[in-house]
């Protein structure tokens, strides 16, 4: 190990809500042949992992380590973040800043948290699919021992009385370590944020129990530390995400005695031998990505699909349930709007979406109304109108980078539905000369979307007309090229991995080559199996059964078609992505 100390240097970097947050840089010592970005535990900061970059004795990495919004000397309140979500969104812009700044792709990338940090660490390679050569995640806090029964539940119901409050840590330093040094460092450092803000606490919980559920989804070779006798976080829960985890290079070590400060244990250098075997290894070996365009016809998604398409037996008790169900929503259309609207043209439907984004909630009488508000407020409703603000934040921020760049500024929509989205975003855009041409499969669609550019007065702006969003000639034979092409809401409804490659072709042929294309995807929702037994679809009434796809496999396909990824939006509960692609030349 070099005796001395790599030199370091302070920088930050701006996250897209304009907070500045501080990190430390160590260069590598000899060439560098990668780089590891570091993720502290909750309550901690950069400094409480500096020592990691000599003990891991890594000469030739680069190591890049952050102080979380609220922590260290990161700007906001103490152990706060406006989201779970908000901390997820700038690991990515940290990893864009490291990429742009300092010239580290995904490919040459080790990403090593620790406790909460290990829990953004694996959101994010889950919600964003970056392609990471490692995942290092050491006593990940998947689960938080509170001791105090009913706590979380007494915290959601007091959050939703009160709002946001925050709630000191009851870990003591001697429970972290064995390590009298770190003990008493923790004790005496005055960066330590000992609060949490309540609602970054139930958010991990969520985000953890999302990311666990769904491990399979990430593919990344990972590498997980349990420490055997962890006082803070459960071990159950670390255990079945690696049973569930979808990379076929994986390992997981039990620390045998060891605290939760896994990374600042006395016997910590067995930790990092674990770490230091791994990392080389991956560099040894070029970087491997999984292929996932057949996961229409294998994998934990197509499984799933198959298994909510598949009828329930007769007398079981789900099945009785689930019959109570639908009966209870056939009631409920009586007098809800929302619930009547999507019984009629289907919970899929363009005239569902547009009321969902319309979001007043109708009925016969107050009860209907209170009926509609409940179902408005339905989390995959409240996703779908995340979705449009982002599609139209992304719409904005296109056409202002075409009208830099000198390209013409025509959106072709390929199934618009009502095309609300795109209308609005036109009709609040600062670039008058943008012109949009949107397509739907629906007559009625059309038909609602055309009465909708009239009402706006967007007439000698925007063109409505039937087609077929699968039909790859079709789409590669539109007039006046778009320089933005836009598919949102419909490759979710649809599994076969076929059906999507043959629109993204025609997509590929009809946007202007250094063009940009906006998709939507669907990787994760806590309500399918409700959907699939209880609603349906605008295809004939039958039931609204969905294969989610993960983010890398509809990146896969986006990229087969010619498209290279730029940047991406997900909602707070990991339903609903939309990202923005360039088309590379042909």
């Amino acid at each position: 190990m070099n005796p001395t100390p790599r030199p370091c240097i302070e920088a930050h970097f701006s996250t897209h809500d304009g907070e500045r947050l501080f990190y430390r840089h160590w260069p590598a010592s000899a060439p560098r042949r990668g780089a590891v970005m570091i993720l502290h535990r909750g309550h901690e900061h950069s400094g409480r992992v500096a020592h990691l970059v000599d003990e891991l004795d890594l000469p030739d990495f680069d190591f890049f380590a952050w102080d979380a919004r609220g922590h260290g000397r990161s700007p906001g309140a103490r152990g706060h973040s406006p989201s779970v979500g908000t901390s997820v969104r700038d690991v990515q812009t940290f990893a864009d800043h490291l990429r742009l700044q300092h010239g580290v792709a995904p490919s040459e990338l080790v990403v090593l948290g620790q406790s909460v940090g290990a829990v953004l660490a694996a959101a994010w390679v889950h919600d964003y699919a970056p392609a990471l050569r490692a995942l290092v995640l050491a006593s990940p806090a998947f689960s938080i021992k509170l001791y105090v029964p009913f706590a979380r539940q007494g915290l959601r119901l007091l959050h939703r009385l009160r709002g946001n409050f925050f709630v000191n840590s009851y870990v003591k330093s001697r429970l972290l370590t064995h390590d009298p040094a770190r003990q008493a460092s923790y004790d005496n450092d005055p960066l330590i944020a000992r609060a949490i803000s309540v609602n970054m606490l139930l958010g991990l919980q969520d985000t953890a129990r999302r990311v666990v559920a769904d491990a399979q989804a990430i593919t990344v070779p990972t590498q997980l530390l349990i420490s055997g006798a962890d006082w803070v976080v459960h071990h159950g829960p670390q255990h079945r995400f690696f049973d569930t985890l979808g990379a076929p290079i994986k390992e997981k070590h039990v620390l045998d005695g060891f605290f939760h400060d896994t990374l600042g244990e006395r016997d910590r250098a067995q930790a990092l031998g674990h770490i230091r075997r791994f990392v080389e290894a991956r560099f040894a070996q070029p970087a491997t990505v999984v292929d996932l365009h057949a996961n229409d016809q294998r994998g934990h998604t197509h499984a799933e699909a198959r298994a909510l398409a598949r009828p329930l037996p007769a007398a079981s008790p789900r099945a009785l349930y689930w019959q109570g169900y639908r009966h209870g929503l056939r009631l409920a259309s009586r007098v809800s709007e929302g619930i009547r609207l999507g019984f009629d043209t289907g919970f899929d439907s363009g005239s569902t979406l547009d009321y969902v984004y319309r979001n007043r909630a109708a009925g016969h009488g107050s009860l209907g109304r209170i009926v509609d508000r409940h179902y408005l407020d339905a989390v995959g409703w409240r996703g779908i109108r995340q979705r449009k603000r982002h599609l139209e934040e992304l719409i904005h921020h296109t056409l202002d980078t075409l009208h830099a760049e000198g390209a013409p500024l025509r959106i072709l929509d390929i199934a618009a539905g009502h095309g609300r989205y795109v209308i609005e975003a036109l009709e609040g855009s600062r670039h008058a000369g943008a012109h949009a041409h949107l397509r739907d499969y629906s007559a009625l669609n059309v038909s609602q979307g055309t009465q909708l550019i009239a009402a706006k007065g967007l007439q000698e702006r925007v063109r409505f007309e039937r087609g077929d969003a699968f039909d790859a000639e079709s789409l590669a034979a539109i007039d006046a090229r778009p320089s933005l092409g836009i598919v949102s809401g419909l490759y979710e409804l649809f599994g076969d991995n076929g059906m999507v490659a043959r629109s993204l072709s025609g997509l590929a042929r009809a946007v202007l080559p250094g063009g940009y294309l906006i998709y939507t995807g669907q990787p994760w929702h806590p309500q399918l199996e409700m959907i699939a037994r209880a609603l349906t679809s605008h295809r004939d009434g039958e039931p609204w059964v969905m294969r989610r796809r993960s983010q890398q496999e509809l990146d896969q396909l986006v990229a087969a078609a010619g498209f290279e990824k730029l940047e991406q939006r997900i909602d707070e509960w990991g339903i609903f992505t939309v990202s923005v692609a360039r088309r590379l030349p042909a």
